[in-house]
């Protein structure tokens, strides 16, 4: 068996004091462990829905060692129980597409709230990782940010390549700097400082460098 992490070592002491957070982490898992689709991992199969929300954990405590119990929920359940709503239950094009990922967003906030009034925690806590949950007051909130920043660190580290190998090359360099403008100025640096595949650094140096159009 591969060891899956938690969420990192800096809030240990935090984390040991209050119970709940560790029973709401696990339960958070065990529902990624329900997904379907499986990602291998050092040649072992794991839950994709689990690969991803380690992943954010992970990227999430490079870009903030301290980050708050509620960001960290938040970064753990952002796709909960994503599969169960594919993105064919909504129609095809951008409107479509934006509507489900707001439909999304608000079944996973439903999903981790329920499980951390279930576990005794109160009505302030639980609203604000729904809050986080549902990206509300982007670039206003900075842990709303913070959370953007690692889906975006996230993607660029393990997902960008699998993503340019299905679209087009203008679509990529498109794709990315939405993606650019999305993140913070720390979010940026540490994106700038993290190590790619050769084709992604190749595709993110063009993003930036002004190649290709946004149509």
């Amino acid at each position: 068996m591969i060891s899956i992490p938690g969420p990192s070592s800096p809030n240990a002491e935090q984390r040991k004091s209050d119970d709940r957070f560790q029973r709401v982490l696990d339960r958070i898992d065990a529902v990624h462990r329900q997904d379907p689709a499986r990602t291998l991992v050092d040649g072992t199969s794991v839950p994709s829905a689990l690969v991803y929300a380690t992943r954010m954990s992970h990227w999430l405590d490079r870009l903030d060692p301290a980050a708050s119990m509620a960001l960290q929920l938040a970064a753990r359940a952002q796709h909960l129980g994503r599969w169960k709503m594919p993105r064919t239950s909504h129609p095809a094009g951008r409107s479509g597409y934006l509507a489900w990922r707001r439909a999304q967003a608000q079944a996973h906030a439903v999903a981790v709230g329920s499980i951390m009034v279930e576990e005794g925690y109160g009505a302030d806590m639980v609203e604000r990782v729904q809050a986080l949950v549902r990206k509300q007051r982007l670039k206003a909130d900075p842990e709303t940010q913070a959370l953007e920043d690692t889906a975006c660190l996230l993607f660029l580290a393990h997902e960008l390549d699998a993503f340019a190998a299905k679209h087009p090359r203008e679509k990529v360099i498109y794709i990315l700097r939405r993606t650019w403008k999305k993140m913070s100025p720390h979010g940026q640096a540490m994106a700038q400082a993290s190590p790619l595949s050769a084709n992604s650094a190749s595709l993110v140096t063009e993003a930036l460098g002004g190649g290709g159009s946004e149509k």
